[in-house]
């Protein structure tokens, strides 16, 4: 589940002084929440963002502050992206190449969580095929864009811990489906995906990471029913009691976006290539139930290697694409 405890810090404050004139960023999921915040602090400091949204008309709606930071600092452009559909998301990622504009920053941000069960387009499940497969492709299909010393974040979460990824049953066709299984399966993927996009891309300069940005009330928690955010903050609580922690803490969007903006602008890339990062930090293993205080760490199937082929080779086999190894 996604709490950060210690949090406080915000996007903003993670670039302050920075000036990132003349670099480009894509953000998914812009029209709300992290997304949007990912977004406004990137043009603020002077970046030129593309970001994404399942609904352009709508999303209008909803970035003003974005467009607004755009005025004075960097620029700011839509593009329409539905990553539960992948004939979207080539259509995007052919727009991003017919363009032909190199990124610096590539922010996977996008997803759904423990929604009711569902499938793609492309009749995956829903929570992997968002989560993962559609970036899966759209990063893929884009990365010759992503120039050498460039980022890629994929935004992950502390739900990872609940479930390593079924390469044999990614669909729930011979298990029984759980709404929390399935979010944490697809967060565990995003974490393997920038394990071997580090691996494939770090001969061209490019460095990937994965990031738990912590508990942020955003529109990922409208499936959680009865109790909603205040049951599983009380949930969360209960078992930080019994290891004599304090109560966690909420963050805000801006709050949320903090390690995602770290991870892409001012870590080194050999400090977070192929990592899992919070609390703008690199995460240590942690395959306990006990957590290290107020760090959350990361599972060691997660960051297996060997482990992150093994589904990247399912992935391209899963959406009929075959991404090879980058050349340097």
């Amino acid at each position: 589940m996604t709490d950060n405890p210690a949090g406080g810090i915000t996007a903003e404050a993670v670039l302050d002084g920075v000036d990132l004139t003349g670099k480009r960023a894509l953000v998914t999921g812009v029209s709300s929440g992290i997304g949007a915040a990912t977004a406004r602090a990137l043009v603020a400091r002077g970046a030129d963002v593309v970001g994404t949204a399942r609904d352009s008309a709508k999303a209008e709606e909803t970035i003003v502050s974005v467009r607004a930071a755009a005025i004075t600092s960097g620029s700011f452009e839509l593009c329409e992206l539905d990553l539960a559909n992948l004939t979207s998301v080539r259509a995007c990622a052919d727009k991003l190449n017919t363009l032909g504009k190199p990124f610096d920053i590539v922010i996977a941000n996008a997803g759904v969580m423990a929604c009711p069960f569902g499938l793609t387009a492309d009749g995956f499940e829903m929570q992997l095929g968002t989560n993962h497969l559609g970036h899966f492709v759209l990063v893929n299909r884009i990365a010759p864009l992503i120039r050498s010393r460039g980022r890629l974040v994929m935004v992950s979460s502390s739900g990872h811990r609940g479930g390593d990824v079924d390469l044999d049953d990614p669909n729930f066709e011979t298990s029984t489906y759980n709404p929390w299984k399935a979010y944490a399966r697809s967060k565990t993927a995003n974490v393997l995906f920038a394990v071997e996009f580090d691996s494939r891309h770090a001969l061209r300069g490019i460095r990937a990471c994965a990031v738990h940005p912590g508990r942020v009330d955003t529109g990922l928690f409208r499936h959680l029913g009865e109790g909603g955010l205040d049951g599983l903050v009380a949930m969360v609580d209960k078992g930080r009691a019994k290891q004599g922690l304090p109560p966690s803490t909420t963050l805000s969007p801006a709050q949320g976006a903090a390690t995602s903006v770290w991870a892409a602008v001012v870590a080194s890339g050999d400090e977070i290539g192929g990592q899992f990062c919070e609390n703008c930090s690199v995460s240590p293993l942690n395959d306990s139930e006990a957590r290290l205080g107020d760090i959350v760490g990361v599972r060691s199937y997660a960051i297996d290697p060997a482990h992150a082929r093994a589904l990247w080779a399912k992935s391209e086999a899963w959406v009929g694409e075959a991404f090879p190894p980058a050349r340097a």
